[in-house]
């Protein structure tokens, strides 16, 4: 994917004002608008001019953009990395007046294809409203939390207009009570932890959205959780029992005779918690020991000897 410099699409500088972005859209918006102009590329440049636009001129979305990074050039195979919006706090609404289509799948990738935060819906869209408006961030757990339930400390960024034009970062920190059983892509609701209201009205929703930290050893999927678990060949074949870790601490787990490389052990219920819990899975990897003396080396011979078998010819094994 393309990575999209809007800065030099609306020719101005990373650090132009608001004023200075408004000024600079207007005009290749007149120069590029379709019904008007005699340039060739106009509709593709109008296009992009507003893509930009829809971008820059709103301080949430510019600062989200802006911390990508600016060492990224337009052409680079661009992938933003993962989790790149978190502790982002961003208000709801359409990014543009638009509909989707009219925004490249560089927009799609970052802001949610014309919705910031693709998902949400405000219950009031009105522009002058007494309550204040939802906002949305995303905020990373670890997987244990999950299993336990955890209060969490959690600073979130905001932006704001400074008084020199240009958008300035501030930062609060919530108190945040992670529930049992919580799942990536789930949503905790804070209630009035979103804008101030106007006019004495209350304030608007805060919506955390769930993901989870990396971990080392586990992988999640949906509510159920993967380990790949490395047996030796003799473990494998033979059959063993071989202490296992889980998110909840190590069992003893039975290795079937004759098991092979990606065979799945279930242990049900040992996923993530919850009404309906997810299943725990154990990912056999076959592991084969170096060979580094003389006497290992003549083990895997005697092995080999011992044995009228090709990797290559038998699909057994």
């Amino acid at each position: 994917m393309e990575f999209k410099d809007y800065y030099k699409v609306m020719g101005v500088e990373r650090d132009a004002t608001q004023d200075e972005i408004k000024r600079a859209y207007r005009k290749l918006a007149r120069k590029y608008h379709p019904d008007v102009s005699k340039e060739s590329d106009a509709e593709e440049r109008f296009k992009e001019v507003g893509e930009a636009y829809a971008v820059l001129r709103d301080p949430e979305k510019r600062t989200a953009y802006d911390q990508l990074g600016e060492d990224w050039k337009k052409g680079q195979d661009f992938q933003p990395p993962p989790n790149w919006d978190q502790g982002f706090e961003f208000h709801g609404g359409g990014a543009s007046g638009g509909g989707a289509e009219e925004f490249s799948d560089f927009f799609e990738t970052l802001f949610g294809g014309g919705d910031f935060r693709g998902g949400f819906t405000r219950a009031d869209h009105r522009p002058f409203t007494a309550r204040g408006e939802d906002t949305f961030a995303k905020i990373i757990v670890d997987l244990q939390d999950s299993y336990r339930g955890a209060t969490r400390s959690v600073t979130l960024k905001h932006t704001e207009m400074g008084d020199d034009g240009r958008p300035t970062v501030r930062e609060r920190t919530l108190s945040v009570k992670i529930p049992k059983g919580v799942r990536p892509g789930q949503h905790i609701r804070l209630a009035k932890q979103g804008s101030a209201g106007a006019g004495g009205g209350e304030s608007g929703d805060l919506f955390l959205e769930i993901a989870f930290r990396p971990h080392p050893k586990f992988l999640v999927e949906g509510k159920d959780v993967y380990l790949n678990l490395r047996v030796a060949p003799w473990e494998a074949e033979l059959g063993a029992s071989v202490k296992t870790p889980t998110p909840t601490g190590d069992v003893d787990l039975t290795i079937p005779r004759h098991s092979k490389a990606g065979r799945k052990l279930r242990l049900k219920g040992r996923g993530l918690p919850g009404k309906e819990p997810g299943d725990f899975y154990a990912v056999l990897q076959i592991a084969l020991p170096r060979a580094d003396t003389d006497d290992q080396k003549a083990a895997y011979r005697e092995f080999a000897s011992s044995f009228d078998f090709d990797p290559r010819r038998d699909k057994e094994g």
